[in-house]
């Protein structure tokens, strides 16, 4: 059985166009659940260390952690699950998601703790494939892209909203507490899902042989590989700001949670634009955001030693890299063919590999002796590269 590499028409179970915003709606919380979880445990790895008894570098394990569930669970669970019906399968991963939340709240060791977080990650990758799938068939033809960012726009908005609050409710009452919220959001996406979303019966499903065969698709790769190569830039940048902005631009310490704000909001306005760029020119959109990425990392290496240059330059950014996620989601979902599923999945996985690369660059530019800004310089560099690999994948699919 086949999926259709273009989106079939609307869900005749959603007829009017508030059933399809809530619909989107409760797939958009499961983002924001996710990312809440994902980038809160940065802001707490002091509170973690303190609480286990361990130094802050083993805490940021757990950070690793979750990256790694991420990167496992998403193309397994995307081929294991490929008959089941798509409703059906957002619940249980948000399910899962909760499950591994709640066992982050009451892990009663560092090893515990890992655990569970390897498991909170597993979904996160299957989660946003699926519910980008069920997005673009709800949004019909000419709308997939926006549909795709709107689901992403959970995870733009934790950014701005989830994190910092959980930050803050962690810093004040636990670690632990932190987890708690996140659990809260999840069993409340479950309800929303339950409830909002439609059954989905016209949505069709696959096998797991099928879905495993984008592996044996170069095009899927390639667009893999731009997104690992386009990130890792970003991420250079993104791992370090607070540094970057106390040392280089002269930023009071207490003013950083400033910045991250700034560059949540640069996340949520470029997935925005990302979507209904990729709508009306899907591959000039790609190469045009990861060109603006090539220019304002470069940029940013010299904008960083102002506080106020700083702030805007990383805004755009933000901006920049987030409007990518759109495009590269919907060219995997066309160029996966009948495996869309786990291709759309594994773009997540594919971030959280640049989240890793991404740091690790920026951390040996830095131990070199090259200051904080040579990690945006390198950033620059990489997303010239995923243009490089955007261009071989575009030559050799018109072939």
């Amino acid at each position: 059985m086949t999926i259709s590499t273009t989106a079939p028409a609307p869900s005749s179970t959603i007829q009017s166009p508030a059933g399809r915003r809530r619909a989107m709606l409760a797939l958009a919380m499961g983002g924001f659940g996710i990312g809440t979880t994902e980038f809160v445990a940065m802001g707490l790895l002091p509170q973690i260390a303190g609480g286990l008894g361990i130094a802050e570098p083993t805490a940021g394990h757990v950070i690793t952690a979750y990256a790694l569930g991420v990167v496992v669970g998403a193309p397994l669970i995307a081929a294991l699950t490929a008959r089941a019906p798509r409703k059906t399968l957002l619940i249980a991963l948000m399910v899962a998601f909760t499950v591994g939340n709640a066992a982050t709240i009451v892990a009663p060791s560092y090893s515990g703790l890992l655990v569970a977080r390897f498991v909170a990650g597993l979904p996160h990758g299957a989660y946003f494939g699926v519910a980008s799938l069920v997005a673009a068939h709800l949004a019909g033809p000419g709308h997939r892209a926006k549909a795709v960012a709107m689901v992403m726009s959970g995870l733009a908005v934790a950014n701005v909203v989830g994190v910092p609050a959980a930050t803050w409710i962690g810093q004040g009452l636990g670690w632990r507490s932190a987890f708690a919220v996140v659990a809260v959001i999840g069993a409340v996406t479950v309800a929303a899902i339950a409830a909002w979303v439609p059954p989905l019966h016209d949505v069709r499903t696959t096998d797991p042989r099928t879905e495993l065969a984008a592996l044996r698709r170069g095009q899927v790769w390639l667009t893999l590989v731009v997104a690992t190569v386009g990130f890792g830039g970003m991420f250079a940048v993104y791992t370090y700001v607070g540094w970057t902005m106390t040392d280089v631009a002269g930023l009071p310490v207490s003013l950083v949670p400033l910045a991250l704000m700034v560059y949540g909001l640069g996340m949520v306005a470029g997935n925005v634009f990302g979507g209904r760029l990729a709508d009306r020119a899907l591959t000039g959109g790609l190469f045009a955001m990861l060109g603006a990425l090539v220019v304002l990392l470069a940029l940013f290496a010299v904008a960083a030693r102002n506080p106020y240059t700083a702030m805007i330059v990383l805004f755009l950014v933000a901006a920049a890299g987030s409007a990518l996620v759109p495009g590269l989601q919907t060219r995997l979902m066309d160029v996966a063919a009948d495996a869309q599923t786990l291709a759309a999945a594994l773009n997540h996985s594919a971030l959280n590999i640049a989240n890793a690369f991404g740091a690790w660059i920026g951390g040996v530019v830095i131990a070199a002796g090259l200051g904080y800004t040579a990690p945006a310089l390198v950033g620059s560099a990489l997303a010239l590269s995923g243009i490089a690999v955007l261009a071989v994948a575009v030559m050799t699919s018109r072939r």
